[in-house]
């Protein structure tokens, strides 16, 4: 098929684009720096080109005799010009109507657990709840399915990488806001399968699949974790609601912003599956702890063997 991958010179998006095109699939890759997408340039069947994905007109060119499109665009915090509303809500909106226009057949859309328009208590599920909506008004004309992941791990992933970088900088002390917020960390290889299953499966169409991996941990586990596979200290601040309130409205002035007040808010509600979605494609996601020692911290086999053989005497 030639399949359009919006968004896939991101962190799933190249291991799904990688997916496709050593499935003999023809990938095309809009991407406003080329490189962005260096990983993905060894592969024949995947043409990368810079393009504004934000333009209708674009997108109409960009999809083109595309039988399918992927929309995997996504931000965590708004920066500049690149808000909630732009980057998810009107975005799905203009791939929805150049898709009908273009007679793209099929559509499959990354939002996340939680997205609601009206009840979600931050901008951020509120905004994936409208662009859903979006994808589901073009139910008559386009065949969707939409995907609901818990936080993403994986090489490359901004959830452990970050926690490890932050933990290095601070000699492993971490003031943490909603230490008891839980999660379902799935593995993006199970994220890719999960896209891959739902194209070449009919019965995918129409529906909503929530992706969780197999184990429910706070983000204080994840946190502990992540430390403990990387060989790095850890001494967590448990931060009470208002003092995590505080820290937040701080952190929305710090460049990067490596937390904000409306990631507070996301955090008010855990993010784990109420509809097993992997089981209903046949996927059996990955535990996170058989994982992460392949590339997190000190690789070495005899690393992994200490690590592994911790985790199996407690």
């Amino acid at each position: 098929m030639n399949i359009c991958v919006l968004g896939g010179t991101g962190f799933v998006g190249t291991e799904l684009a990688t997916r496709l095109a050593l499935e003999g699939h023809w990938v095309r890759v809009p991407t406003r720096n080329l490189a962005h997408g260096e990983q993905l340039r060894v592969l024949d069947t995947v043409e990368l080109l810079v393009a504004n994905i934000h333009d209708p007109g674009v997108l109409g060119q960009l999809f083109k005799d595309v039988d399918v499109v992927i929309n995997l665009v996504g931000i965590l915090n708004e920066r500049g010009r690149a808000t909630f509303r732009t980057v998810h809500t009107e975005l799905a909106a203009k791939v929805t109507h150049a898709a009908r226009r273009a007679r793209v057949r099929r559509l499959l859309h990354m939002s996340a657990i939680g997205a609601d328009a009206a009840r979600a208590p931050s901008k951020y599920l509120r905004s994936k709840g409208e662009a859903e909506a979006h994808i589901r008004a073009a139910a008559p004309y386009l065949g969707f399915t939409i995907f609901r992941p818990s936080v993403i791990f994986g090489p490359g992933d901004s959830l452990t990488n970050r926690f490890a970088s932050l933990l290095r900088l601070a000699a492993g002390f971490l003031p943490l806001a909603k230490p008891h917020a839980r999660f379902a960390p799935i593995y993006v290889l199970d994220v890719a399968d999960a896209f891959l299953r739902a194209l070449h499966e009919r019965g995918t169409i129409g529906e909503t699949y929530e992706l969780c991996g197999p184990d429910v941990l706070t983000l204080e586990e994840i946190v502990r974790t992540t430390a403990e596979v990387a060989g790095l200290p850890c001494r967590i601040l448990r931060l009470p609601d208002f003092l995590a309130r505080v820290q937040a409205m701080v952190m929305d002035f710090v460049p990067g912003k490596p937390f904000s007040t409306d990631n507070y808010k996301s955090l008010s509600i855990d993010s784990v599956c109420t509809d097993n979605g992997c089981a209903r494609l046949g996927i059996t996601p990955q535990h996170m702890l058989g994982v992460l020692p392949t590339y997190l911290g000190d690789n070495t086999v005899q690393r992994q063997m200490d690590f592994f053989r911790k985790t199996t005497d407690r």
